[in-house]
């Protein structure tokens, strides 16, 4: 596992309460994530997220996931667990929105210690989240705990490629997402393993570059404006943040960063 010094979590608030996260939104859409809702078909179905389940999205973000789960796979409800107050607001607010009041639950935690009941819920989910979490294993056991006994944890995170990061390389990459530290396929495998989970999946979804060629593409080409309302109007921000996706790009196609997708059932 690489990692950096001096990440907090604290500092992954701060971002996402900043421009920064408003400009994640609007690269990625309301599911921040790689692959957004084509990817969450993929992994509900590889996953048998089914019609009547109950699941909890640790480190939800403002709810996309959570949404599109109550409505694509009929639900029957979801908690959504997130440490960041201004994306929880935002996502009681969007659910609100499409009136799903009534299906979905935020709660403002921390996903480590999330307050659940054990063994309460059908399904974890989470898609590129996990990442920002400094305590892997803490996070992995945490969901081990809530989710019940012949449960699923489905996630897809974003992970050191098999081509593996220089030290360097593994500095600015962390650098730029405020990521304290990256964990790599094996390394997830072998906490879900740990914790008393079969490990079903635990692959590259082989999307990533690709990706994220397009959301450079949709700022530089289509939505500079947009994002530069955002940042302030400032062309330097906005400038050095595209360059962090630029490297970012070349590290995936170089095998170095990845897009995984892990499916686990606790024994």
């Amino acid at each position: 596992m690489k990692s950096i010094k001096g990440v907090k979590v604290a500092d992954v608030v701060s971002v996402y309460s900043s421009a920064q996260g408003d400009l994640f939104q609007l690269m990625f859409g309301q599911q921040i994530h790689v692959g957004g809702m084509k990817a969450s078909i993929d992994l509900a179905d590889r996953a048998g997220i089914k019609a009547g389940m109950k699941g909890v999205d640790l480190c939800c973000c403002n709810g996309g996931d959570m949404r599109f789960l109550v409505r694509f796979r009929n639900v029957a409800s979801m908690i959504g667990v997130d440490v960041t107050e201004a994306i929880v607001e935002r996502g009681r607010r969007l659910t609100h929105e499409e009136g799903l009041d009534d299906k979905i639950r935020f709660i403002l935690a921390d996903a480590r210690e999330s307050g659940l009941p054990s063994a309460s819920a059908d399904f974890i989910w989470s898609e590129d989240a996990w990442c920002y979490v400094p305590d892997k294993p803490k996070l992995i056991a945490e969901a081990a705990r809530i989710v019940r006994p012949g449960g699923v944890i489905a996630f897809t995170d974003w992970v050191e490629g098999p081509a593996g990061l220089s030290d360097s390389e593994a500095q600015r990459f962390l650098g730029i997402m405020m990521f304290a530290n990256v964990e790599d396929i094996a390394g997830y495998a072998k906490l879900l393993s740990a914790n008393g989970c079969e490990v079903r999946v635990a692959e590259d979804t082989g999307r990533f570059s690709r990706y994220v060629d397009l959301y450079l593409d949709m700022i530089e080409m289509q939505l500079r404006y947009d994002a530069l309302r955002i940042v302030g109007f400032s062309t330097e921000l906005l400038d050095a943040l595209i360059d962090g996706f630029r490297f970012i790009g070349e590290m995936a196609r170089a095998g170095k960063i990845a897009q995984a997708r892990f499916i686990a059932r606790r024994g």
